[in-house]
């Protein structure tokens, strides 16, 4: 049988629209409280008694250990719309819990993993998004430190989408002037002015030295564009 379950806090809601969170450790918790913050319905299911303390009448949270099937039966994991695996560093338990959820059907599943190779067996048995956050955040900082970027979002196949300051051979010029993407084979999609609102980007847009520019394109295209003096 499985160990008792016990809520530190109930739940709000109905759990087939919701998001159950494994591991309240350092993704886990933010990932909660950031779901939480935004008004979505969450359940936090946690093992460790001082990590439930921590949180405890912070969110919406259960005790119970979810490498044991049951007890993710008796917690209705199936029903949940998402299912977030945020232990990591726990190769066995990330596994355990993964497996777990997919043999209960649950219908999304996400998972933290450490390295690649954790990030291949978690695809392996079912896992539905795998996030490596370590690795991912390494990778958009290295490129925030390298050059004019201020913002670095990788969407999928190395379409990326940036933030930065404008290159000098743009500024007082519009963007049809600049034949930015012809001569660099990115599109400005945004300007934002200081003290005015975001504004998406046309061919008549006048770009200032002052301005902020959203810039997507190909990865290594963006760099290019960004090491522009």
């Amino acid at each position: 049988m499985a160990e008792n379950l016990r809520a530190a806090k109930p739940a709000k809601a109905s759990k087939n629209a919701g998001v159950l969170v494994v591991g309240l450790g350092r993704f886990g918790s933010a990932l909660a409280s950031t779901l939480e913050a935004l008004g979505q319905d969450v359940l936090a299911v946690e093992k460790s008694p001082q990590l439930i303390a921590q949180w405890a009448g912070r969110l919406p949270l259960v005790e119970a250990d979810a490498t044991n099937p049951e007890a993710l039966e008796q917690l209705g994991a199936r029903d949940f719309a998402v299912a977030v695996v945020g232990v990591g560093s726990y190769l066995e338990a990330s596994v355990l819990i993964t497996a777990n959820l997919v043999d209960l059907g649950a219908p999304q599943i996400w998972a933290k993993a450490i390295s690649a190779e954790h990030a291949r067996i978690l695809q392996r048995i079912g896992a539905h998004h795998v996030v490596l956050p370590e690795s991912d955040a390494g990778t958009r900082v290295a490129h925030l430190v390298s050059g004019k970027m201020l913002d670095y979002i990788e969407v999928e196949d190395g379409f990326t989408i940036v933030k930065m300051r404008p290159p000098r051979e743009m500024q007082g010029f519009t963007i049809g002037q600049t034949k930015v993407t012809e001569r660099y084979g990115v599109t400005i999609i945004g300007v934002k002015s200081p003290g005015l609102d975001f504004v998406y980007a046309a061919p008549d847009t006048r770009i200032s030295a002052n301005d902020l520019i959203i810039v997507s394109g190909h990865a290594e295209l963006l760099e290019r564009f960004a090491a522009r003096p």
